[in-house]
């Protein structure tokens, strides 16, 4: 008997099996469909790419309410014992983009989110599948993805599974996921503090960056990542002078011609603040007043939030770069202005 049966009880059906009655994950927006998108879904709606067809197993359901399926699920998660006919009997007969809406709906009416009340009530398999049932589809074939190249070995099938069936519109949705998920991890607090700089460890990880940029055909971004989010500022200041022995070139210079996009702007960004946070807001600074236009929000942005942090520092770096005061070009940048 597998996990879910023996959760379950032998007369009720597997999740799966709701899976496999003929309903699609994916579905068209129809006119009689449509609704005023929340903030909230217009905030993931790149995460939201479905395929369209009428061969699967999974369709909207006509008379479908959010709110009501929220009660629901919250009736059944909260009373004595979770009602887990309850959780496959909505999650399995409602389609990807109306479980969003019941996870939006969940939220708001609980405060709590229906991924967490999921995960704290059911474990094993079961839980695994309501998780995903629940996940945006882009956001779960990333997880997939980063979970497959995760600790020892690359599980190679996972990928291949991922990468050869999905469309060119799934794979740029996923792409711009990965990218996403990147962002969120280099921010999450997790870059060690120590002042100690281990020699033979910045050389390690310039060995293993020039080998997985420069040294090969194609880029494994996420040892990039994984290095530069990680590690502490004073041992990538090693790891940098490392790589230029070992590549002949800056590792800002490696990033800018084996990257492209978001991805090579977040990672040069934090090579310049490895070497100096000041020059990297002297840089911003200027490029915020460059041209005809001036970008207000950047100027105002970095004057506030480093006014008393660095900003006698920052002044000094743009002298050093410019050869003129930042003072002065805040002057001739309002005389444009008012021009």
């Amino acid at each position: 008997m597998n996990i879910l049966a023996g959760r379950l009880g032998q007369s009720r059906e597997h999740p799966f099996l709701f899976l496999s009655k003929g309903r699609s994950l994916g579905f068209t927006v129809t006119n009689s469909m449509k609704r005023k998108r929340t903030k909230r879904e217009l905030m993931n709606e790149h995460h939201r790419v479905l395929q369209t067809g009428d061969r699967g197993t999974i369709k909207p359901k006509a008379d479908f309410d959010a709110g009501d399926d929220a009660v629901a699920l919250r009736k059944a998660i909260e009373g004595i014992g979770t009602t887990e006919k309850t959780l496959i009997d909505i999650l399995t007969h409602r389609s990807s983009a109306q479980r969003q809406q019941i996870c939006e709906a969940y939220q708001e009416a609980t405060g709590r989110t229906l991924l967490e009340d999921i995960e704290g009530d059911t474990g094993g398999d079961f839980e695994a599948l309501l998780v995903a049932l629940i996940t945006p589809p882009a956001v779960y074939d990333c997880h997939e993805v980063m979970r497959a190249m995760k600790g020892v070995g690359t599980k190679d099938n996972v990928l291949i599974e991922i990468f050869a069936s999905r469309s060119p519109e799934q794979i740029r949705a996923l792409n711009d996921c990965v990218k996403t998920m990147y962002f969120m991890f280099c921010f999450q607090g997790s870059r060690d503090e120590s002042t100690t700089v281990d020699n033979e460890k910045a050389k390690e990880d310039a060995k293993t960056l020039y080998d997985a940029g420069e040294k090969k055909w194609g880029t494994d971004e996420s040892k990039f990542v994984d290095v530069l989010c990680q590690r502490s500022i004073p041992q990538l200041r090693q790891t940098l002078v490392e790589y230029k022995n070992i590549s002949g070139k800056t590792l800002q210079q490696s990033i800018e011609g084996e990257m492209s996009g978001e991805l090579e702007e977040l990672l040069v960004a934090i090579v310049k603040c490895v070497k100096s946070v000041p020059a990297y807001f002297a840089e911003r600074l200027y490029q915020s007043m460059k041209g005809g236009g001036t970008d207000e929000s950047t100027l105002n942005r970095i004057m506030v939030s480093r006014s008393e942090i660095d900003l006698l520092d920052i002044r000094a770096e743009f002298k050093k770069l410019y050869e003129y005061s930042l003072h002065s070009a805040i002057e001739v940048r309002n005389s444009l202005l008012k021009t």
